[in-house]
């Protein structure tokens, strides 16, 4: 409802409304509806702040604009900035009462919020807390890392992370079970049933590539204190080649199996934890332009595609130097990373050198 006053205030007045406006009416509408005097004031109050990051989100160009709530798409999740209180394993939510959890944590701090989230079929509490923490220090050796769809990703010191890919795992389960769903009447008790199985299948797939980027986020940001990596545009190498009627695309199928694969690699969420990671560890992230840095001789700095003639192996077709092909690409990655720092260019968010040092030398 807030969202829906805010566009029409727009159009119509081209007026902006915030969360300072829209909350005194939100409590008038408790005094009509039911169903919102049976929530607690403060959680109604959170959602129509929410909406307020949500748009400052949408003009720095960090989401989509704003979207009316969907069952079954929209997160399921609410917060209480106050009123709650934690025992041991038990939480008391206002107009709730205690409720049970499992603690996977010690709880450090001074407990500033609780948010209540559902995922699948689980529900979920997190205790947002005030921890008063020393300034971090800039630890470890600087690496590139160059993404890849075999392999998640390589680094310059020669470690290669494996991809679990963990949709084309479960994707036979998957398309067998949405086989099943098809043939059910919608709604149905047992259309519930297979629906059921088939977001906890999916819940299963991206908690297995989640697991894997933030085990390996975590040991990166540890132990280097300069990141570089490639500034890769996920959302538009994963468009889909498909054309229109009028002109159809070319080689749609091969198209599309690469961007199920870049996609299920997570590589935008290997860049978003890789940055908060190493902020929080007083390290830094550097993000360079991937042109030419699989085809770049790291020796001599010939650069022909020649040079890559299989996925596999980079060989100099100049001095013959050879190396596994992504290991070679992320040396010239931390290379340009360098060439980057030498001009001072850290902050810059689109890389204006290019890969390699020969062009800052």
């Amino acid at each position: 409802m807030c969202l829906r006053q805010r566009v029409d205030a727009y159009a119509n007045f081209r007026k902006s409304l915030r969360s300072s406006t829209q909350i005194p009416e939100v409590t008038l509408l408790r005094k009509e509806y039911d169903w919102l005097e049976a929530a607690p004031s403060q959680v109604l109050q959170q959602k129509v702040r929410d909406l307020d990051v949500a748009y400052k989100n949408f003009f720095e160009h960090r989401a989509d604009f704003p979207e009316p709530k969907k069952k079954g798409k929209s997160a399921d999740s609410f917060r209480f900035p106050q009123g709650f209180r934690i025992d041991n394993r038990r939480v008391f939510l206002p107009k709730i009462g205690w409720i049970g959890f499992f603690k996977s944590r010690d709880i450090a701090g001074t407990p500033r919020n609780v948010t209540v989230s559902r995922k699948g079929k689980h529900w979920f509490v997190s205790i947002c807390c005030e921890v008063e923490q020393a300034a971090p220090r800039r630890q470890g050796k600087a690496v590139g890392i160059d993404m890849g769809i075999a392999k998640l990703c390589a680094m310059s010191d020669g470690e290669v992370v494996e991809n679990p890919k963990a949709f084309k795992r479960y994707r036979s389960k998957l398309a067998k079970l949405q086989r099943l769903l098809a043939k059910k009447k919608k709604f149905s008790a047992n259309f519930r049933k297979i629906k059921a199985k088939i977001n906890a299948l999916h819940t299963r797939i991206a908690d297995a590539r989640n697991d894997n980027i933030h085990k390996t986020t975590t040991r990166i940001a540890k132990n280097h204190g300069l990141v570089v990596i490639e500034d890769l545009r996920v959302k538009n190498m994963a468009k889909s080649a498909k054309g229109n009627k009028g002109k159809p695309g070319k080689n749609v199928r091969q198209k599309s199996g690469l961007n199920r694969s870049i996609l299920d690699a997570g590589w935008g969420e290997f860049r978003r934890q890789l940055e908060y990671k190493l902020a929080w560890a007083g390290g830094f992230l550097i993000a360079v332009d991937p042109k030419n840095t699989s085809r770049r001789c790291p020796v001599c700095g010939h650069t022909a595609k020649e040079n890559r003639l299989t996925q596999a192996d980079f060989i100099c077709a100049k001095c013959g130097y050879a190396d596994d092909a992504d290991v070679n690409a992320a040396v010239n990655i931390l290379r340009a990373g360098h060439a980057r720092l030498a001009c001072g260019e850290i902050g810059a968010v689109r890389p204006l050198c290019e890969a390699g040092t020969l062009k800052a030398a």
